[in-house]
């Protein structure tokens, strides 16, 4: 029996170790942390009973994953908010995106019908553009009148796709939306994570995993243990050498981690590709305990399980773009998730756990605690007198409880147009390391990040196919 083993117990570690033991590997997962997950951990760490997402917290590609449906897990159960996400602006109005798009359409008035137009023929095929995206860029994808609609969207730089909108709050929410891609927004392809990301809440919504983002991590480990593999936790791996003899390796982790676990054995030319890698902004995190909620002035955010804090879309584009040029901005934009609103038992009573991050320079060193607070506070006034407990997570301590999480970056890579369609390296098979059976299957490989599993899938796909 062939042998594999999986450093890293990420969701792209678990699926690709979940499709190799079903496949009759003896499969073996290394995980460094106590806890297997990655960034889909959850735990009670600011209130007892009070459950909080570590990092990933909604998951619209999880639940359209093609790994999670060959797999056909019988968890995680998926919640959904009444409003996908919300972007409150100063005069106490904010644009919204409900899964309908007669809602939503309804909630942007003179622009629901331009939002319908760029984002329903892209949402009404989404689970087949999925499956193409979610494979390398460099592919002739099967489904391509679908791939071509969303690649004339996706190419655009989001600032330019957000002037197809007239109003305040359109733009907003569509610049808050592509602000996800953690880079200047008015750079080519900028597009294209927004667009993945609206249409997939349209198709299936920003659903949360029932339970925590744990749920996700939890259903996969089951299913390895299931098919004969075991998980090691506590376990670091610095370098092959330690490892026990193995016929694939497969390395959920950074191309900087790679690097140092595989060493003289990389090929040069691979080994200068992974020095040159480039990692993108950090998020400084902080998660509070909030009696009563959020009192957000836009009655839409208070029932939203996203909601983007950042002002208009300029004010949103502006604080991007200085936090990729390493400067920290006075108003960062901030992601706040009030996933309680889908999974209730999340909350304590009236204390609901409030997740949070900023996007602020990498390794950025300071404390964006206060900048958080001001700007929730900008748009609820009051929230600073409901919090009854903070627990913070600064670049350095991200990358220290994830050290995938390269200087805060927890999207595993700078979105630049090359890293964009060449990640980690320029090669036709990007999960390769040149050496046989050896495998990168972390986020900094396509499709990228995301709880999705599919970077890990791929990866295992390949070893499945050079083994026979």
């Amino acid at each position: 029996m062939a042998r594999a083993i999986v450093v890293g117990s990420g969701p792209n570690g678990l699926a690709a170790a979940a499709r190799l033991a079903r496949a009759g590997l003896e499969v073996t997962v290394l995980e460094a942390a106590d806890t297997i997950g990655g960034g889909t951990r959850s735990s009670e760490y600011l209130v007892p009973g009070l459950l909080h997402d570590h990092c990933s917290a909604a998951h619209p590609m999880a639940i359209s994953s093609p790994i999670f449906r060959e797999l056909d897990l019988p968890g995680p159960v998926w919640k959904r908010a009444e409003v996908e996400c919300a972007h409150p602006l100063d005069d106490g109005t904010a644009g919204a995106m409900f899964r309908s798009f007669d809602a939503t359409e309804s909630a942007l008035g003179d622009d629901g019908r331009r939002w319908r137009q760029v984002f329903e023929p892209v949402a009404n095929d989404f689970d087949d553009l999925f499956a193409d995206i979610s494979q390398p860029i460099i592919r002739v994808p099967d489904h391509p009148i679908t791939f071509a609609r969303f690649g004339m969207r996706a190419a655009l730089p989001a600032t330019v796709l957000a002037r197809l909108f007239r109003t305040t709050q359109a733009r907003a929410l569509w610049t808050g939306i592509a602000a996800h891609a953690f880079w200047r927004l008015d750079r080519p392809m900028t597009s294209a994570i927004g667009a993945a990301l609206a249409a997939g809440a349209h198709a299936h919504g920003w659903v949360v995993a029932e339970g925590g983002s744990q749920a996700i991590a939890t259903a996969l480990a089951v299913d390895i243990v299931a098919h004969g593999g075991s998980i090691e936790t506590g376990v670091r791996v610095e370098s092959v050498s330690d490892l026990p003899s193995h016929d694939v390796l497969l390395l959920d982790v950074s191309p900087t981690a790679a690097l140092e676990i595989l060493g003289d054995r990389l090929p040069s030319s691979v080994a200068k590709a992974y020095r040159r890698y480039r990692y993108g902004p950090g998020a400084f995190k902080v998660d509070f305990a909030v009696e009563g909620g959020v009192p957000w002035t836009a009655d839409v955010a208070r029932r939203a399980g996203t909601v983007h804090v950042g002002g208009d879309g300029d004010e949103v584009a502006a604080a991007e773009l200085a936090v990729q040029r390493g400067e920290m901005p006075e108003r960062p934009f901030v992601l706040v998730g009030q996933q309680y609103l889908a999974d209730p038992g999340r909350s304590v009573g009236d204390i609901h756990p409030v997740w949070t991050y900023a996007h602020v320079p990498n390794g950025y060193t300071g404390d964006a605690t206060d900048a958080i607070i001001d700007q929730i506070e900008r748009f609820a006034p009051g929230f600073r007198d409901r919090v009854v407990g903070t627990a913070v997570r600064s670049t350095t301590e991200m990358a220290r409880y994830n050290p995938n999480y390269v200087g805060g970056d927890i999207i595993g890579g700078a979105a630049t147009l090359t890293q964009t369609v060449f990640r980690p390296r320029v090669a036709l098979d990007p999960y390769t390391t040149g050496m046989p059976g050896t495998y990168l299957c972390s986020a900094s490989t396509p499709p990228g990040a995301g709880a999705h599993g599919m970077c890990g899938a791929n990866a295992a796909a390949r070893a499945l196919a050079e083994i026979g």
